[in-house]
């Protein structure tokens, strides 16, 4: 009971730092300062009661695991960055991490400033994109590679897709929204069914 206590009471003081890094009043609002900053979730050993923030990185292995069943709703890149292999992304996540609320999970390529304006776009370069979490958000920046989508709900949202999109069924593509925002793929979408 003590060692989760004190395991709770450090991820807490973990992600209150992070939480004010990220709503620093700093001139630099392109989250530099939290480029190393990721998200830590802390669970107790007797209830599922989940805390759990944003990861924000620039790093492959960080971003990678962000994006598996063991990650978080939002993930968000800080810079550009290359896979060299394909990347799945996994698991059923809720907005906010609330699990009262809808089934939703984030991917974010830019930076904001203060008042939510975009500030920069970046670049996820990487073979192939597999989407197999159900209302799959990618705002902003560019996916360069294809993306394969194996769920509902997948959006494109201000982001462009160099690159080929295939849904492995039609319903999967009936549910999605490829061109909110400006959203683009350059290249073929098709269903593989």
């Amino acid at each position: 009971m003590k060692k989760t206590k004190i395991t709770l009471l450090a991820a807490t003081l973990l992600m209150g730092g992070s939480l004010l890094a990220a709503c620093s009043s700093d001139s630099d609002t392109s989250a530099s300062s939290s480029a190393d900053t990721t998200a830590s979730t802390a669970t107790t050993e007797s209830t599922d009661d989940v805390v759990s923030t944003a990861s924000i990185s620039d790093q492959t292995s960080v971003i990678e695991k962000a994006l598996s069943a063991d990650g978080n709703w939002i993930v968000a890149v800080t810079d550009d960055i290359t896979f060299d292999a394909d990347v799945t992304v996994d698991g059923e996540f809720h907005d906010k991490g609330d699990d009262a609320s809808d089934i939703y999970r984030k991917f974010a390529l830019y930076s904001q400033d203060d008042d939510r304006n975009v500030t920069a776009e970046y670049t996820v370069t990487v073979p192939k994109l597999v989407v197999n979490s159900e209302n799959f958000n990618i705002v902003h920046g560019v996916i360069k590679g294809d993306i394969e989508v194996n769920a509902n709900g997948f959006v494109l949202n201000g982001a462009k897709v160099e690159g080929n999109v295939t849904f492995t069924s039609q319903e999967f593509q009936d549910s999605a929204t490829l061109d909110e925002e400006g959203a683009s793929v350059t290249g073929d979408v098709t269903v593989s069914e």
